[in-house]
């Protein structure tokens, strides 16, 4: 008897089919409307596996309903959406989908930073709304990358691609981590600071660390006031690593230039949050690894690391080997 599993999103058929092939599989219909959590939790009471998105909250209280499980499969690097110990403690083992959106991420951010520097996103609308008369010398003029100095908050997979980007705009590289990696140092040409150090000396801050409590509000008040002037904040990361009300603050009052955005504390963002209302944010909807290649090999990787689980084998991918103990 094939093994039942749910799982939380519309994913390409093809890759459905394989998990089919050796699983029981019921899925959530709806492609753009999270699954509701009352929902999820009467779907996961008897299955032994569990495919998800970062939008599903596998919190103590819903794990400890799912007798049957066995695996939590997120298609995600970050899995700060599931109570992993809750998880270990039931011996239930949990996976994600790092490597395969390193590349694709870092693009991405990159991107974010040309947009957020070139005023990009302003000189789009300004067209669009027909302000555009003539040419004129500072008419949306931002700020230069080539030549100016990156720091790079959490130096993982995605930062190490970051610097690559980045050395081609000759920009200088600086990095903080908690561990630092000195030969990294001297592979990628790259300096270490302290954070206090880099927030001072950066002309963009680029967010690449994993959330977790220690890195909650990691960026606050005190840390923008140590920026630049003309600085500009970048976050690929997770949302809540950033304050965002004191980015607000800090954007409003001109403590820093401008800030790019593609995650929040809450997601999806509400239309009421304060940052959306300001000309020099650039905001995204969470897309880090938007790309068709990339988001079906995240769900491969995810429905691979699910199958391995279910039959015995150590996925690839397992952040907690404590749950085989």
């Amino acid at each position: 008897m094939k093994p039942r599993v749910y799982v939380t999103r519309i994913i390409p058929e093809d890759i459905l089919d394989l998990l089919r092939s050796e699983c029981e599989v019921k899925i959530w219909p709806e492609e753009n409307i999270p699954v509701p959590r009352e929902v999820l939790k009467k779907e996961i009471t008897d299955v032994k596996g569990v495919f998800c998105l970062l939008t599903e909250n596998f919190d103590a209280d819903l794990i400890s309903s799912a007798k049957e499980l066995k695996i939590i499969s997120n298609m995600a690097v970050g899995y700060n959406n599931i109570d992993v110990s809750a998880a270990t403690n039931r011996g239930i083992m949990v996976t994600n989908t790092p490597g395969v959106l390193t590349e694709t991420t870092a693009d991405l951010t990159f991107a974010l930073l040309m947009m957020t520097a070139r005023r990009m996103g302003e000189a789009e609308q300004y067209l669009r709304r027909g302000e555009w008369r003539t040419w004129s010398p500072l008419l949306l003029a931002g700020q230069d990358i080539h030549n100016s100095t990156l720091g790079i908050i959490g130096l993982g997979r995605i930062g190490e691609s970051l610097v690559k980007r980045a050395k081609g705009f000759d920009m200088n590289v600086m990095y903080y981590s908690r561990t630092r990696r000195e030969e990294k140092e001297r592979d990628l040409g790259i300096q270490y600071r302290e954070l206090n150090e880099l927030l001072k000396e950066s002309d963009f801050v680029c967010v690449m660390t994993p959330y977790s409590e220690e890195t909650k509000n990691l960026i606050d008040l005190p840390e923008l006031k140590l920026m630049k002037r003309k600085a500009i904040l970048i976050n690929t990361a997770r949302g809540g690593i950033v304050n965002e009300m004191a980015l607000y603050e800090a954007l409003k009052n001109g403590l820093i230039l401008a800030a790019g955005l593609d995650v929040f504390e809450h997601e999806p963002v509400s239309i009421n949050n304060p940052l959306l209302s300001l000309p020099n944010v650039v905001v995204l909807p969470h897309i880090g690894s938007a790309s068709v290649n990339t988001r079906r090999r995240m769900a491969l990787t995810a429905v691979n690391n699910l199958i391995q689980g279910l039959s015995g084998k150590l996925p690839d991918n397992l952040v907690n080997k404590e749950a085989l103990k």
